[in-house]
């Protein structure tokens, strides 16, 4: 059975935030094993802890599907850098600290990114963002884009950082679309 793990972004006390409580509802309906758990250190996200918690609490492997938000989409594509895992839809991902004091704290922009290693260590790669984001340019969509040559991109243009939204039912549509292939 696949596994769905959703990472929420940095700056929150809960991963009950924006559309998650949707996009778990929904979910549900499928035939998958789903995990929606708060991850440690949820206000700064750093890298030290989101990892192990990836790797050593939820068991990630190749048979889940990592829905990660902001720095939640961050934290799938370092894991997909040393760890084999199904696929993961990125929404809103950024590859740079954007010039933030608490984003270099996190530790995700320390090393260069593999993304070849990120591309190899899953079968699909979908990625989601609005051209009106008002958290991450555009320039850093378009960077990962072109480094990761995502199987499904689904560009919007008007959906800010996706935090002003009850529901996603485009992300749904994805999750749906990469499970045709399980």
């Amino acid at each position: 059975m696949l596994k769905v793990i959703f990472i929420h972004g940095n700056e929150t006390m809960t991963w009950k935030d924006h559309w998650s409580l949707y996009l778990k509802k929904e979910l549900e309906k499928l035939d998958l094993e789903l995990v929606f758990e708060t991850f440690p250190d949820s206000i700064i996200a750093r890298e030290k802890y989101w990892i192990p918690f990836l790797k050593d609490y939820l068991q990630a492997d190749k048979n889940t599907l990592l829905i990660g938000h902001s720095s939640g989409a961050v934290a799938a594509m370092r894991y997909a850098e040393k760890n084999n895992i199904f696929a993961s839809i990125l929404v809103s991902p950024c590859y740079t600290d954007l010039g933030s004091e608490e984003e270099r704290m996190s530790g995700w922009y320390d090393k260069p990114w593999d993304w070849e290693l990120i591309k190899k260590n899953q079968n699909k790669i979908a990625l989601l963002y609005s051209k009106d984001d008002f958290v991450i340019p555009v320039k850093e969509f378009e960077h990962i884009r072109e480094h990761l040559s995502p199987d499904i991109v689904v560009e919007f243009e008007d959906k800010g950082h996706f935090v002003n939204q009850t529901e996603f039912p485009e992300l749904v549509d994805v999750v749906k679309k990469i499970l045709k292939d399980v």
